[in-house]
This record gives C-alpha cells, sequence and structure tokens, in this order.
C-alpha cells in the first residue's frame, strides 16, 4: 500500500528540449528554481523554440506525438517578439496563438531570463544598481551602449545586470522603482513580465493524463490487493468522485467543456452527455475518461437524490 501511494503521489518532471541559442538551459533553469522537477525523460515535454518553429522543431513536436508524450512548447525571449499593439510581450501571446494552430500543442510565450530572479534573490549590490540607475539613468537604446557608455556604475556590474535581467528587465525595473514601488515588489514585477506562471499553468495541464493514468493504475493494483477494507475504499463516493475529477482535467486539457452544475438534473445531463460521448469515435484514454465521469455524475445524482 505504501508502494502504491509513493507511486501515486511522486512529483511530475519535466524534460526540456529544444534547439541551440534558444535559451533551453534558461528555461530548464527557471524551471527548477520554481520547483518544477527537471528529467532527461520527464512526464511532460517541453519544446523551446524562438520566435518561428522551424523544421528541426517541427520534426521533434512529430516524434512526441508519435510516442504520446504530453507537450508544451515555449516561445522564449518574448521580449523580442517586435514592437507591435501592447508592446513586445503582447505581441508575443498574439504569435504564440497562431503557432499553436500549427504546433497543435499548447504554445506559451516566457522570458525566461527574467523567470530565474523572480524566484531566487537578485544579489544585493545588483538591486542597489538598479536604484542607482534610477537616479542616473544610463542609455539603454542596446547592449553596448549601455555597457560601454559614461556612467557611475563600473562595467562589470552593469554586464551582470545584463546577464540576469537583459534590457527589458532593467527597464521596467528602474520604471517601477522611479514609480515608487519598493524593492521588494520587483520579484513580483519580474515573475509577472516572465511568464512563468503561464509555463507552468500549461505544464499541470498538459499532465493530466499522466497523473489520471497513474490513479487508474494504483486503482487496478488496489484491486489486485483486495481485501473488504480495500473493497469499501474503491466503492466509496469520495473515490469515484476523486477519480471523476482527474478525468474531467484530461478532457479539459484536451479543450472540452464540462458542465460543472451542481443539481441532480445537471448531474444527470452531464452522465448523458458523457456517456454518448464515451461511445463515440475516441481514443482509449478518453473512453475511459467519459465512462468515469459518467459513473460520478450518476453518483453525485443518486447522493442528490437522498438528501
Amino acid at each position: 500500500m505504501a508502494q502504491i501511494a509513493a507511486r501515486l503521489s511522486a512529483p511530475l518532471s519535466v524534460e526540456v528540449h529544444g534547439r541551440r541559442g534558444v535559451g533551453v538551459g534558461t528555461v530548464a533553469a527557471a524551471l527548477d528554481a520554481a520547483g518544477v522537477e527537471t528529467a532527461a525523460c520527464g512526464d511532460v515535454a517541453v519544446v523551446v523554440i524562438a520566435e518561428v518553429l522551424k523544421p528541426e522543431d517541427e520534426a521533434l513536436l512529430a516524434e512526441l506525438e508519435r510516442a504520446g508524450r504530453p507537450v508544451v512548447v515555449v516561445l522564449n525571449k518574448a521580449d523580442l517578439a517586435g514592437s507591435g499593439p501592447g508592446g513586445p510581450v503582447a505581441t508575443a501571446h498574439r504569435r504564440a496563438r497562431r503557432l499553436q494552430e500549427l504546433a497543435g500543442v499548447p504554445v506559451v510565450p516566457m522570458i525566461a531570463l527574467l523567470a530565474v530572479p523572480a524566484v531566487a534573490a537578485l544579489p544585493a549590490p545588483l538591486v542597489s544598481a538598479l536604484q542607482l540607475l534610477v537616479a542616473e539613468p544610463a542609455d539603454l537604446t542596446s547592449a553596448d551602449a549601455f555597457v560601454t557608455g559614461s556612467h557611475r556604475l563600473s562595467v562589470s556590474v552593469r554586464t551582470d545586470l545584463l546577464e540576469r535581467l537583459d534590457r527589458f528587465g532593467i527597464a521596467h525595473a528602474t520604471l517601477a522603482l522611479s514609480r515608487g514601488a519598493d524593492v521588494e515588489a520587483l520579484p513580483a514585477l519580474w515573475r509577472r513580465l516572465s511568464g512563468l506562471d503561464g509555463v507552468q499553468a500549461a505544464i499541470e495541464a498538459a499532465a493530466a493524463p499522466v497523473r489520471y493514468r497513474r490513479l487508474r493504475r494504483a486503482l487496478a493494483e488496489l484491486r489486485a490487493v483486495g481485501g473488504s477494507a480495500v473493497g469499501r475504499f474503491l466503492a466509496a463516493d469520495g473515490t469515484v468522485i476523486a477519480v471523476m475529477a482527474a478525468a474531467v482535467e484530461v478532457v479539459q486539457a484536451a479543450g472540452l467543456a464540462v458542465d460543472p452544475g451542481t443539481g441532480r438534473q445537471a448531474h444527470l445531463c452531464r452522465a448523458r452527455q458523457w456517456r454518448r460521448y464515451r461511445d463515440g469515435p475516441v481514443n482509449a484514454l478518453h473512453r475511459s475518461c467519459g465512462n468515469d465521469i459518467v459513473r460520478g455524475s450518476l453518483r453525485l445524482a443518486a447522493a442528490g437524490e437522498h438528501r
């Protein structure tokens, strides 16, 4: 029983792929810093791209699809997406939506460089340097201008700031400080700009089939263990509804809507809808999910009737 529970509750991991120069290492470091476990063969594959989907990206996505792997594409370097309406980050979001249609998997923009200081504290000397830049602005028209221009900050400090935040992060940090923001607010600013939360949410959604399969496997192992206590647990309302919830996550991650209604009639309508879905032309995973949604909905309808 302890082994079954350990396998079921083991943390999910991701493997990070991508072409040279798109920031694979930085994305992996940002996810690691945020507490997402990275591995050579993870539960979810993260494919890092920059600007466009290149033929090698498409080949990798096709290979992962053939292997049945959950995939999230990270459109890194969103700060370099161009000067469209709303700025580069808004432009990156629009580009990600277009790329998603081509890739057939979730595409999420990110500035991985800013995700690292968002979750790991920036050294105090660099925070002081940002405060000095508020009082004495430097030339941020280009990286070279920022490093080589005349300024009281040393070249090494300016270089370090560029390597950690790039011009985009420096500019937004100094703007926030100039408007009265506290230094303690900077990590939250960088986190919002980085898109880290969106990437984590996409990974969490992509992992829904992994969690569901783990749960189904654990239930099968429990049935093999047998015993009256195990039988009561497997038949309990809470167990049936927990399995339904995991199945709902799978179909919602695939873009399908599940009626969240709580009345008895809503439960019965949901059961009928997902019985039709289950009996239709769907793959084995979705057939199993449909069956669990039907079972859970009928159990909820019966519970409502007995109240």
